[in-house]
């Protein structure tokens, strides 16, 4: 390990190309054949989650830069990253060529999430972390007006995104008709449906189509459902945070595949 300051210029490159936190660098070691270049480790932090990153480095034959905890704030102003930061090549961009190779390769019943217009990338994190916690083969987001895989994106997945395809696609609808070509089940979700969650049949091909932040699914995404369902609440609350909603969701159909 060498020991130099980290500058931007170290890490000047796109968001999805920086990782931080701990949890996400060590599941991009945690593969194969990893996509980290470089890795900037605090050199105050010495514990086990340390060793194991700087263990997991030596397989991969990466470099560690031992740096101060201020060189790590100047590289990534305002975000946790735990003592720990690498550079790596960008995930693979996948679109919707790779979706019908994933669906033609699978040797289940297709499980997916899409997602319509998520623009918070902590809510992108999340819904990933849930998705892949809960058995779905992919996710499905559109390019435009909704999140990328930032670093944001990244850290809050807690590593799911270097394991569960995240396709982004130019037009959604189009591919929400290709999808039931396929024989999938597209179930929206929509406060103003008359079927509970619970009472839908989620055992099939199936893709699960949450909403953006406060809005929902748009008119047009609706239309491309073949069900709307509602989760059913009490108490004062009129919605739930999408990633919330997608857990709900995503693990009451995991409980009916079982």
């Amino acid at each position: 390990m060498k020991r130099r300051k980290a500058t931007r210029s170290d890490s000047g490159s796109p968001q999805n190309d920086l990782i931080f936190g701990l949890h996400a660098i060590q599941a991009a070691l945690d593969v194969p054949v990893s996509r980290i270049k470089e890795i900037w480790l605090a050199d105050e932090r010495h514990d086990k989650r340390i060793d194991n990153i700087i263990a997991g480095a030596k397989k991969h034959n990466i470099t560690i830069q031992k740096v101060s905890r201020d060189d790590l704030d100047e590289m990534l102003p305002n975000v946790q990253h735990q003592g720990g930061i690498a550079k790596s090549r960008p995930l693979k961009a996948l679109d919707e060529t790779d979706l019908f190779k994933l669906l033609d390769n699978l040797d289940e019943p297709p499980f997916l999430l899409i997602l319509d217009g998520v623009q918070d990338p902590h809510n992108l994190g999340a819904c990933m972390r849930t998705a892949e916690a809960a058995g779905a083969h992919a996710i499905i987001a559109p390019k435009d007006r909704a999140s990328s895989l930032t670093h944001t994106a990244l850290k809050v997945s807690s590593g799911a995104a270097e394991r569960l395809p995240f396709i982004q696609i130019t037009n959604l609808a189009r591919v929400l008709r290709e999808l039931k070509q396929y024989g999938v089940w597209l179930v929206g979700t929509s406060g103003d449906s008359e079927m509970t969650l619970f009472e839908a049949d989620l055992k099939g091909p199936l893709a699960i189509v949450l909403g953006a932040e406060g809005k929902g699914i748009r008119r047009l995404t609706r239309e491309h459902c073949d069900q709307t369902v509602y989760i059913p609440m009490k108490g004062g609350a009129e919605s739930l945070n999408v990633s919330v909603a997608a857990g709900v969701c995503l693990f009451e159909a995991s409980r009916q595949r079982i």
